[in-house]
């Protein structure tokens, strides 16, 4: 085991801001678990040395450590002390895809093309992208993996004439696809749910059956306010898990 300790990661408190100290540092012990710096099974400082070493309260470092075992970045064991746990996706809720969000976070992202077909849509995926019964409609799914690891299963149903072709889906993310071809993704409606995973669902993404998945569905749109794609996508809930800031009014 690899025994790594916030001295060696870049940790730097702004006393004179109004962010809390402990959120300060969680934050940038969380950056580092993220990025990679801090590996699964890595220990930290414990609460007294981390304290001292920053010149902070003992609570202050315990809040900021639970902070990140509430978020299931860091777990406590008798005996052993505190240590990271697998790095989990953690993804902000924003107008990016998954493809790009795992390169900006230090992760290598993979794609298996489960299916591509092109035909009509069905009444409801018709209703949602806003075109004709009879508009000629590419239907996509993926499996997304991370370091290797199943991810995500991404479905998509795109109008023809922006459908990006089998082997540039198998390289690249379906936004990277779209930029490449001049679409600008200005906007999108989502919506992030939770159910169980089908069976099937299960197999592809290495879980149990009857284990619970996280969902997003998404209609995109352009400059123009016309639909690009509608995307149902199914999150495994053990390694992935959605971020939203909220304010106050």
């Amino acid at each position: 085991m690899c025994d790594v300790s916030t001295s060696e990661i870049d940790v730097e408190l702004d006393r004179l801001s109004p962010v809390p100290l402990y959120f300060q540092l969680a934050q940038a012990m969380e950056k580092s678990i993220v990025a990679g710096d801090l590996k699964p099974g890595d220990r930290i400082e414990n609460e007294i040395d981390l304290a001292k070493r920053l010149n902070m309260s003992r609570p202050t470092a315990r809040q900021a450590i639970q902070a990140l075992v509430d978020k299931g970045l860091l777990v406590r064991k008798r005996g052993v002390g505190t240590q990271v746990v697998r790095n989990e996706v953690h993804r902000s809720v924003e107008l990016t895809s998954l493809f790009d969000d795992l390169v900006a976070s230090g992760r290598t992202p993979t794609t298996e093309l489960l299916d591509y077909r092109l035909g009509t849509p069905d009444e409801e995926i018709a209703d949602e992208l806003g075109v004709d019964a009879d508009t000629s409609v590419v239907s996509i799914r993926r499996l997304r993996k991370a370091d290797d690891e199943p991810i995500a299963i991404l479905t998509n149903h795109i109008p023809a004439d922006h459908a990006p072709a089998p082997d540039e889906l198998r390289q690249k993310g379906l936004y990277q696809c779209f930029r490449n071809r001049g679409l600008t993704i200005q906007m999108a409606r989502q919506r992030i749910g939770a159910r169980l995973a089908t069976d099937d669902e299960a197999k592809l993404l290495g879980e149990d059956p009857g284990q619970a998945a996280l969902t997003m569905q998404r209609v995109a749109y352009n400059e123009m306010g016309q639909a690009v794609e509608l995307g149902r996508h199914v999150y495994r809930a053990s390694l992935y898990f959605f971020d939203v800031s909220v304010h106050s009014r």
